[in-house]
């Protein structure tokens, strides 16, 4: 069994968790958030604690009682707490705008890129240069940063693009020129 699996997630005050048919519904400050469970892993709720359970034995139910433990604890902390990112544009001329549910990005391309933000996600603009995302959701949160990441990757030879928070870019040398 996974041992990450075999401990009790602790219960927050404020958060709600109800199981029913194999949906697992987490409320909090932050928003709500849902997963359909795996059927080779059961919920046991009890005393201010939440274990997983293996429905039977067998090799593929000790991975998937570690990945839904670590799913459901992100879920609470993302009630509790929420979860951000922050990306950088590095780029002579790179800017961001949030407008309503839209983020505006000048890339560096004869257009600007307008991405809609999905419910769930919101998102703030520091310095024209510096975008932060917040979402109780993890996944999500990833999901949309790596989106936005895919408008202008990090280019290694001139060290342009966008970046996350920390993120080391290797650069490489250029062309020689001697033929």
């Amino acid at each position: 069994m996974s041992r990450i699996g075999k401990r009790p997630i602790k219960l927050v005050q404020d958060v709600k968790v109800a199981f029913n048919d194999r949906l697992l519904e987490v409320k909090g400050p932050k928003g709500e958030l849902e997963l359909k469970t795996h059927p080779e892993v059961d919920l046991v709720i009890e005393n201010e604690t939440l274990s997983v359970i293996p429905s039977n034995e067998g090799q593929s139910t000790t991975a998937m009682i570690g990945t839904t433990w670590k799913l459901i604890n992100n879920m609470i902390q993302g009630v509790t707490q929420g979860f951000q990112k922050q990306l950088n544009l590095i780029g002579v001329g790179y800017r961001a705008a949030v407008s309503q549910k839209e983020l505006v990005l000048n890339l560096g391309h004869s257009h600007p890129i307008k991405y809609t933000l999905p419910e769930g996600i919101t998102a703030a603009v520091n310095a024209n240069t510096k975008i932060l995302l917040e979402s109780s959701d993890k996944q999500l949160l990833g999901q949309v940063s790596a989106e936005i990441q895919k408008f202008r990757p990090p280019e290694p030879y001139k060290g342009k693009g966008v970046l996350f928070e920390g993120q080391k870019l290797k650069r490489k040398a250029g062309k020689s020129g001697k033929i």
